[in-house]
């Protein structure tokens, strides 16, 4: 496995490079001090996993965390830092675990041993359809019943899902995954990271920087087509 560590404290980068490379199944450590870094590492490595930190000077990791679909193969994402107020933000965009620091080896591996878990199980398609017509969302202590049809798209914003149908607006804090768990993948896809989609209300789509696409949908807003999701769509329309 290879591995990225991303943190602009050089003694954060040093530690945890150690206890990684303790693992057997760890390859190869590579340290990047800032997101520019890392991209070029990213780009240029066949990076499986990457240990991110929050908190880099400036930047923030949660900027490279939702472009990393950008890329033709995104790592896992493993957040590692010194604050524990982000977990829920972090999972949001589907990283896979949250590290706190100071690093411990026995957590370290733990963390080493669901990416590689993750890495060596195939993701394969579901052959069952779902018969529900409708999901629930409590919102305000009150529960709507919302018809799958009546979806336009749903897109994670800051941490919160925003489900947008024909005619309302619905938030909540479940995740994304929990919303497409739920929907018919006859008619709905997945085209970032944090955005989901009817098919039946996409209404155009566009080339768009870096070899990807844009979409618009029935009701004009934009939507961004991460590279790793491009395969799929194409073959979803038939392009």
């Amino acid at each position: 496995m290879n591995i990225l560590v991303l943190d602009d404290e050089p003694l954060a980068r040093q530690e945890l490079e150690y206890l990684l490379k303790q693992n057997p199944q760890v390859e190869a450590v590579f340290q990047a001090a800032s997101i520019a870094e890392g991209l070029q590492l990213l780009i240029s490595k066949k990076i499986d996993l990457l240990f991110l930190d929050i908190d880099l000077n400036d930047e923030n990791g949660f900027t490279l965390a939702k472009d990393l679909d950008q890329l033709a193969n995104p790592p896992l994402v493993i957040f590692a830092t010194a604050y524990d107020s982000y977990a829920v933000d972090a999972f949001n965009i589907d990283a896979i675990d949250y590290v706190l620091k100071p690093f411990e080896q026995a957590r370290v591996d733990q963390a080493v041993e669901k990416a590689n878990s993750l890495l060596k199980t195939p993701v394969e398609p579901s052959t069952t359809t779902p018969t529900a017509t409708v999901i629930t969302i409590t919102q305000d202590e009150k529960t709507r019943v919302i018809q799958m049809t009546d979806i336009r798209y749903a897109v994670i914003n800051n941490g919160e899902l925003t489900i947008m149908t024909h005619d309302d607006q619905l938030m909540t804090r479940e995740t994304l995954n929990w919303l497409k768990a739920r929907l018919n993948p006859e008619q709905f896809i997945q085209v970032h990271r944090s955005v989901l989609v009817n098919v039946a209300d996409i209404h155009e789509i566009q080339p768009w920087f870096n070899h990807t696409y844009q979409l618009t949908m029935s009701d004009g807003q934009k939507l961004p087509v991460g590279r790793s999701f491009i395969k799929p769509l194409r073959e979803k329309l038939r392009m």
